[in-house]
């Protein structure tokens, strides 16, 4: 029934541009009979140019006035941006290359890890593995998302109300809102964590878990049933309130492809950050950054805190901050993002 109302709206749409574009045309033609001679030949072009631009927008893959998916705006990102590749891990795409999990396998040095195929089914016997509404048809909806860093130069930015003003607003590892609203807004659809940088969320919040090891799987896992791990490299919670149907799993797959095609290899692999960036790329249609970068001083650190070591964790070998923030920065001069730069 649904998909029924979709189809006659997007023929009503369509119905409503055809006749807007006749009107147009006929309006045209008709201010400019004095100044020109009658011509059927230029009427037909005329006709068959507006038709043209018709038929490119019925074809456009979202509602918004630019599409982050549409191609051919930018030859840079057309060589980046893959659309087949799937952000979540479900139990419809549950396989890794071996090339991309040996790769996955070398990220954090586990030792003696669980065999992933056996892990994800385990997982999955657990946690639904179904799609997310983020993965539904985009069709003729404009789907406008919020990307929340954790900079410090969201401090005194005023930025809550337009964050939480988004369909859908991403946040990621230990960032509060509380206290922080009138800069970071009170809205949260989803929250990137991996183990390690877990916090507690809210009834309606999902919680995309990014693994960077198969013990994060298993730690997923534990933490839904038994509690029995409880340590990594640092102490994990042994248990977490999410609802099971609020899991979702980033693909491994994915992390491999952001890593080629977007930081071409740069850092031993990508930020949270980033990894939430391009995701946001392939789920939303138009994407807008805050707290990403440095501060108007030049310092990198948490809005949440006072960090006297600032900048320190850019340099931890692991992360290339400098060539993931020139990435955003391009994305941004190519209009694919809104970058908003805070104080």
């Amino acid at each position: 029934m649904l998909a029924v109302k979709k189809r006659s709206l997007k023929m009503f749409t369509l119905a409503l541009l055809f006749v807007f574009t006749i009107t147009s045309f006929l309006l045209n033609y008709t201010q400019n009979t004095v100044m020109v001679t009658w011509a059927p030949k230029h009427i037909v072009y005329q006709f068959s140019e507006q038709f043209k631009k018709l038929m490119k927008y019925s074809r456009r893959p979202c509602g918004c006035n630019s599409c982050i998916s549409e191609q051919g705006v930018s030859l840079w990102f057309d060589e980046r941006f893959n659309q087949t590749m799937q952000p979540f891990l479900t139990t419809q795409n549950a396989f890794l290359p071996e090339e991309s999990y040996r790769w996955w396998l070398k990220l954090q040095g586990e030792k003696r890890p669980k065999g992933i195929n056996e892990t994800i089914q385990e997982l999955f016997e657990i946690i639904p593995g179904d799609a997310d509404q983020l993965l539904e048809q985009r069709g003729s909806r404009c789907r406008r998302c919020a990307v929340v860093g954790n900079s410090g130069n969201l401090k005194q930015s005023q930025y809550g109300q337009d964050i939480d003003g988004h369909d859908f607003v991403f946040r990621m590892n230990k960032a509060p809102t509380v206290g922080f609203e009138s800069d970071v807004g009170s809205k949260t659809t989803h929250h990137f964590v991996y183990p390690e940088s877990y916090r507690e969320l809210a009834e309606n919040v999902s919680m995309v878990v990014i693994p960077f090891k198969t013990l994060d799987l298993r730690w997923v896992m534990s933490a839904l049933t038994t509690g029995t791990i409880n340590h990594t490299y640092v102490p994990v919670p042994r248990k977490i309130k999410v609802p099971k149907d609020k899991i979702m799993v980033y693909h491994p797959s994915f992390i491999k492809y952001v890593y080629d095609n977007w930081l071409q290899h740069h850092g031993r692999y990508p930020s949270t950050g980033f990894l939430s960036i391009i995701f946001a790329l392939h789920i939303c249609d138009e994407v807008a950054i805050y707290g990403f970068g440095a501060d108007s001083k030049g310092n990198w650190h948490h809005y949440w805190e006072n960090n006297p070591s600032a900048g320190a964790f850019r340099q931890t070998g692991v992360h290339d901050g400098d060539f993931e923030a020139n990435v955003t920065l391009t994305l941004a001069s190519i209009d694919k993002i809104q970058f908003f730069k805070g104080r």
